[in-house]
């Protein structure tokens, strides 16, 4: 069964004769159960590896660790808006699934990597989860009754929190009893139970766009955003007037140039610009950006703050271990889950997300602030990451609701997936901008590790406040009443919708 869009712009509603369940039932809960795990192991994946990081430079002795990071954040930036276009086109659970198998394999190589190059490609793969964050929601949007929509998309996006709390232990055990190569065996067979799970509990989307793939597009736009993240990424190491910096930077821009020019003079482009050139998709993206760059920066500067030696003497620090570290990072996780709970409660009552976008980013401003200002005392600190983490919350379940509010079922994939590389090169960005002040503030260096002045702390904690502030100000500037884009706004793409599952 095959539609236009209508001719109001609107986007085509599932067939009256469809079997979707009004409310909740027992395979939509374990369908639901399963993404947040799948997105709990997305969250846990930065934890994890920056935790084994030490024993992995040391086993491989390199000084590259960083690689490990920005390998994974290149290619989910650089993934995103491919697989966006193909999931509206053939169906967002396959495109999922594949997405987690993808990932699997790279842990798997990663798992009995015999070299650190090797190491590196594997992780790079495991990149692919990132797209995994946009893809979940847009299918839940499409498959899920829409009475559950709100609460089921923030449940999935808050949900992430809930792995800080046995993160640190669980991470500390593998690599202890079992070294650093566990962690890698973890996620296989994680991902592949997930995967399995989605599968059996999960309905494909009935939504299709009817385009033709852009290949030009794609890799023009991957190019353009791999050579601006590596350059920004290593610029502090490789020194910002550096040729190879220079090189990826300038060639970044001038491919991105290239993909606009790309973009507007074909038909069916990988994103189409007119979309995203409308006020509530942009803003949405740009706030998205700041919010997890924000928490990129909280999440970095926190563990490096309570885990420096007391004894130094440096006006913060507890010296507590990787494991001790969790009764900072638990009240965090639990307060993402609530902040998360909170918006699903509220939209589903009609309240607008980009108040509680505001109010969340606002906190998470609220949250920097104190820490930056007040650093030597464990119970406030840990009160202070406890409003940080709620606004936190807040700003990630936001922002696909949002996007549900301004972009019709068969873009959302598409749209979704150029928002998902403002979330991927903004955290890559600005804990490096923090990084840059932080080491003009080294107080000493011990045994390789480097200690920053109090002063410098203060300021990286107040880079991520201001951060979070743009991110308010961008949805400020929403519009109040988000009126949703029409298919014919953009290219004359046709939709149709497949019989229901």
């Amino acid at each position: 069964m095959a539609s236009h869009v209508h001719s109001d712009g609107s986007s085509p509603s599932l067939p009256e004769s469809t079997s979707m369940p009004e409310r909740w039932t027992p395979r939509l809960v374990f369908s639901l159960a399963s993404i947040v795990l799948l997105l709990e192991m997305l969250a846990v994946s930065y934890m994890m590896i920056s935790t084994a990081l030490p024993a992995i430079s040391v086993h491989y002795q390199t000084t590259q660790g960083a690689w490990l990071l920005t390998s994974f954040l290149l290619l989910g930036a650089v993934a995103s808006p491919l697989l966006g276009k193909l999931a509206d086109m053939y169906g967002k659970r396959k495109v999922l699934l594949l997405a987690v198998a993808g990932a699997a394999v790279g842990s798997f190589i990663s798992a009995v990597a015999p070299s650190y190059a090797v190491l590196i490609l594997g992780r790079s793969l495991t990149g692919l989860l990132v797209p995994c964050l946009f893809l979940s929601y847009s299918l839940i949007r499409d498959v899920f009754p829409p009475k559950t929509v709100a609460l089921a998309v923030s449940i999935a996006t808050s949900g992430m929190g809930l792995i800080a709390i046995p993160a640190p232990f669980l991470t500390g055990w593998l690599i202890d009893n079992h070294g650093f190569r566990s962690i890698f065996w973890f996620f296989v067979i994680g991902l592949v139970l997930l995967g399995g799970m989605i599968f059996a509990s999960t309905a494909e989307s009935a939504v299709r766009l009817r385009s033709s793939l852009d290949l030009i597009g794609a890799v023009l736009l991957g190019s353009g955003i791999a050579g601006i993240l590596i350059g920004v990424s290593f610029g502090p190491t490789w020194g910002w007037k550096n040729g190879s910096t220079l090189a990826y930077l300038i060639g970044g821009v001038a491919l991105l140039v290239a993909w606009v020019a790309s973009a507007r003079a074909i038909r069916e482009p990988l994103i189409d610009l007119r979309y995203f050139g409308k006020r509530s998709v942009m803003l949405t993206a740009v706030g998205a950006g700041f919010c997890y760059g924000a928490s990129g920066v909280f999440t970095i500067l926190l563990p490096m703050m309570v885990m420096t030696p007391a004894v130094l003497g440096l006006g913060y620090g507890f010296g507590v271990t990787a494991e001790g570290f969790a009764i900072f990072q638990a009240p965090l996780g639990g307060m993402v889950v609530v902040g998360g709970l909170i918006v699903g409660f509220l939209v589903g009552r009609n309240i607008r997300p980009r108040l509680l976008m505001i109010i969340g980013m606002i906190l998470m401003a609220v949250g920097f602030t104190l820490t930056a200002t007040i650093h030597d005392n464990k119970p406030l600190l840990i009160i202070f990451a406890g409003i940080f983490g709620v606004g936190m919350g807040m700003g990630y379940a936001s922002i696909p609701n949002l996007l549900i509010e301004a972009v019709p079922p068969q873009l959302q994939a598409t749209t979704a997936s150029m928002v998902a590389v403002f979330q991927s090169i903004f955290p890559a960005v600005l804990p490096v901008i923090a990084f840059t002040v932080l080491n003009s503030h080294i107080a000493m260096a011990m045994e390789g590790a480097v200690f920053y002045t109090d002063e410098g702390m203060r300021i990286a904690f107040l880079i991520g406040a201001a951060a979070a502030v743009l991110g308010a100000i961008a949805a400020v500037f929403l519009p109040r009443n988000i009126v949703q884009i029409g298919a014919e706004d953009g290219a004359a793409q046709e939709t149709s919708l497949l019989p229901a599952h």
